[in-house]
């Protein structure tokens, strides 16, 4: 139930209609305006009393009082069809107004308002929504700053109005954009200017490597087949040779049009061969033509965008050599709309087991392709996977970053009713050939692990444990609150199973009753140490002294609000940590109702860092399946954290100094990265997280201002570092956790970085535009 004073919003002649604030997750009404947050993803939903929900250009105001400094108001919109959850973050409050224009998509399913991110006690009024129009919004920016439109309209008469455009909607509010069409338009749409810059900066560069194209051909579109073609003969970057194997084609037309391409344009080089041998063996054929230093894949109806060679010319001139190098990439369906972009992470090891994310653009050092034998027959619709793991064991023999990945859209991958490929005709085949090529993979470089069935065709890779499993010692830490920690000690006791687990409870003071006679109970249960502590709670000292009383090999940090789902979880876990070169490896933790708490930790996500896939649900798949895929990830939460004991020594434990209680699992396994370890995250291992039940308020003063101190310690500490996490893509956004697009990606476009370096002189006029975080 809302309150009557949030029912009113929107006064103006153009309004829409009223709109009502619902409570619908971890918020209790207290009456007037006046609510509760139980937890730390409280929603509202949004809904209109006639009308319908708004849609473009509005102004949202409302006045909250009591929440800050934690009040971290978000509106999460919701557009019909495929498109992915947009999220526009409210600006930091001023005396707990807000005024805020955003622009909605042309049709939203659902509205969200989410207030704050911590529990606590908080008021609101006045919150209504009014639909504006364009000039009011430019209005409002030039009274804001009217230099900066004398400061426009110098940047429109140098760089167009299509990238004045750009840096407007940039300035005006973020996102800047509907979704992925406007972002393209936006973001990955090249001007005149871009294309002049391209070829001077390729003009300039110290080499320009062959980089030859490989592209077997099998009765494709024959028009579909000469976009493909005309996308390679349209790239900026010259250098380059497309090496075309045609497999027996029986379509007379396809085998014209190759032809009269060959014959046209010097730098095809085409073989047909004599019978159809599938795209492994059609493939061959393309290498075996190939005279470049690197090979580019590229399926025969596929699309290059006119810079991606030249974005790999770039990227090899500022990085040296490479082995294997992929971008990002997206769909395009029959009327070329282009759609479903996936942005990746850089080289994540363990989540290239369980699906093929490097697949398009991949581009390889020929020598390494031939030497690691080429493309094998029988592992057709897997074939380039198959073909990169085998790349990736030769890389060991080289130096570091020999594996790179281009956060930018390199290939568009056509997909509609008739578009034909090995792996979407055959997708069964193609998944049990890509476990077949994981399991050889793992087998070949001497790891101990079963390659089983997962989600959607892709892999879980069950790792073994060692024999006999190492002994591992659970820390938690507890004040109080007997109810929760006999939950969490009985199913790591009589719900787990593993063979070999000690319990150690770190009593922070506890002082009631019920708690000194469970401690009492427990003293008869051989697996079970109280370390009894006394002074304030200080998270990090209470698990560093702890950690020092281990008996295991692998210690468990878990918090007394943990209670287990599934007996393998812990055994799940250890697996992964026992392996060599394993630092820390994290569990999915779940809410009370089943949504996500912990999928792993974003770096830079609100300042420091934020829980990825947060508020989904237990069965989800999230952003392209990663909340149900074993990966490496920067950081995972210590309220189940398990690592090797000596790892966790050797790179000093929690830092108790600096990071009593927020933060310092972050800084650990930034740390644990550091000295050259993974960090693992896996969904196999699910269990309840209470959310910190037993902890005092951070709402206090005192709490306030620690945390606070907290948050300047890591952004002092880890600037640098949490600007880029290698395994959150720089075009998704730091406003929130559901890999949404950013409102302006955090990447560097190297024509312009080229041109700047050039003329640097060109910013002067329109800086007041460029927005300060972004060095593009």
């Amino acid at each position: 139930m809302v309150s009557k004073s949030n029912e009113r919003v929107g006064t103006s002649a153009a309004a829409r209609g009223r709109f009502r604030l619902h409570a619908v997750r971890q918020l209790t009404d207290l009456g007037g305006g006046r609510f509760k947050s139980t937890g730390t993803a409280p929603r509202f939903d949004i809904s209109a009393e006639r009308h319908g929900l708004p849609t473009g250009w509005v102004r949202i105001r409302f006045s909250i009082a009591d929440a800050r400094p934690y009040a971290s108001g978000t509106i999460r919109v919701t557009p019909d069809g495929d498109q992915p959850t947009i999220s526009h973050p409210l600006p930091s409050l001023r005396d707990g107004h807000v005024d805020q224009y955003i622009r909605l998509p042309d049709s939203v399913r659902e509205l969200c308002f989410d207030p704050m991110d911590q529990p606590g006690v908080f008021t609101i009024t006045g919150f209504r929504i009014d639909p504006i129009t364009r000039f009011h919004v430019l209005a409002r920016a030039a009274l804001r700053n009217p230099g900066r439109v004398v400061a426009a309209a110098g940047y429109v008469a140098q760089h167009g109005v299509a990238a004045a455009k750009l840096r407007m909607a940039e300035r005006l509010n973020a996102p800047a954009h509907d979704g992925y069409k406007d972002w393209v338009a936006l973001f990955d749409t090249l001007a005149d200017d871009d294309i002049a810059a391209i070829g001077a900066h390729i003009a300039a560069m110290r080499a320009a490597p062959l980089i030859s194209v490989l592209m077997p051909v099998y009765d494709p579109d024959p028009g579909h087949l000469a976009e493909a073609i005309g996308s390679v003969i349209g790239q900026i970057y010259p250098h380059w040779e497309l090496c075309i194997a045609d497999d027996a084609s029986t379509d007379p037309a396809v085998r014209r049009l190759l032809a009269d391409y060959a014959k046209r344009e010097s730098r095809i080089r085409l073989v047909t061969r004599a019978a159809n041998g599938h795209i492994s063996a059609a493939s061959n054929s393309a290498l075996e033509l190939a005279t470049g230093e690197y090979l580019a894949l590229l399926d025969h109806d596929d699309l290059l965008p006119a810079h991606a060679l030249y974005r790999i010319a770039a990227d090899l001139e500022a990085n040296g050599p490479a082995d294997l190098i992929y971008s990002d990439e997206d769909k395009i369906d029959g009327d070329g709309r282009r759609h479903e972009p996936h942005f990746k992470s850089d080289w994540n090891p363990e989540l290239f087991l369980a699906q093929n994310m490097i697949s398009h653009l991949g581009v390889y050092r020929t020598g390494l392709v031939r030497a690691a034998g080429g493309f094998r027959v029988g592992f057709e619709g897997s074939q380039d996977w198959d073909l990169a793991l085998r790349v990736t064991e030769l890389t060991k023999l080289t130096e570091p970053n020999r594996i790179r990945h281009i956060p930018h859209i390199l290939y568009h991958w056509r997909v509609f009713a008739t578009s034909g490929s090995f792996s979407t005709d055959h997708g069964g085949k193609a998944a049990e050939a890509g476990r077949r090529a994981v399991a050889e993979h793992l087998e070949r470089t001497g790891q101990a692990a079963q390659v089983v069935p997962g989600i959607s065709g892709y892999n879980r890779v069950r790792r073994a444990l060692p024999d006999p499993a190492p002994r591992v010692s659970l820390i938690v830490p507890t004040r109080d609150r007997v109810e929760l920690l006999r939950n969490c000690v009985d199913g790591l006791l009589h719900r787990t199973d593993y063979p070999d687990l000690e319990v150690l409870i770190v009593d922070n003071a506890s002082v009631e009753p019920e708690t000194l006679a469970y401690f009492d109970g427990l003293a008869a249960e051989p697996r079970v140490r109280i370390l009894r502590r006394e002074g304030p709670f200080n998270f990090s000292a209470l698990n560093n002294d702890a950690a020092t009383q281990a008996t295991g090999s692998l210690i468990g940090f878990v918090n007394n609000d943990i209670e287990v789902i599934e007996p393998g979880w812990l055994s799940e876990m250890a697996s992964h940590a026992a392996r060599p070169g394993v630092g820390a490896v994290g569990a999915k933790l779940l809410y009370g109702d089943g949504k996500i708490q912990h999928a792993g930790v974003i770096l830079g996500v609100l300042g420091v860092a934020g829980h990825t896939h947060k508020g989904f649900g237990r069965h989800d798949y999230g952003y392209f399946s990663r909340l149900r895929l074993c990966q490496n990830l920067s950081c995972v939460t210590a309220a189940c954290m398990v690592m090797p004991k000596a790892v966790f020594e050797s790179v000093g434990g929690f830092d108790a100094v600096n990071l009593a209680i927020a933060f310092n699992d972050v800084d650990l396994c930034i740390r644990i990265r550091e000295a050259g370890y993974q960090v693992i995250w896996t969904p196999y291992a699910e269990l309840y997280h209470l959310e910190s039940a037993s902890r005092g308020s951070d709402l206090t003063p005192e709490n306030r201002d620690r945390f606070a101190a907290e948050v300047k310690y890591m952004q002092d500490r880890w600037g640098d570092v949490l600007r880029r996490d290698p395994y959150y893509n720089p075009n998704l956004s730091l406003d929130a956790t559901d890999f949404s697009l950013a409102g302006t990606p955090r990447v560097t476009r190297p024509w312009q970085a080229f041109m700047r370096s050039r003329q640097p002189w060109r910013l002067s006029a329109p800086a007041a535009l460029m927005p300060t975080d972004n060095p593009s």
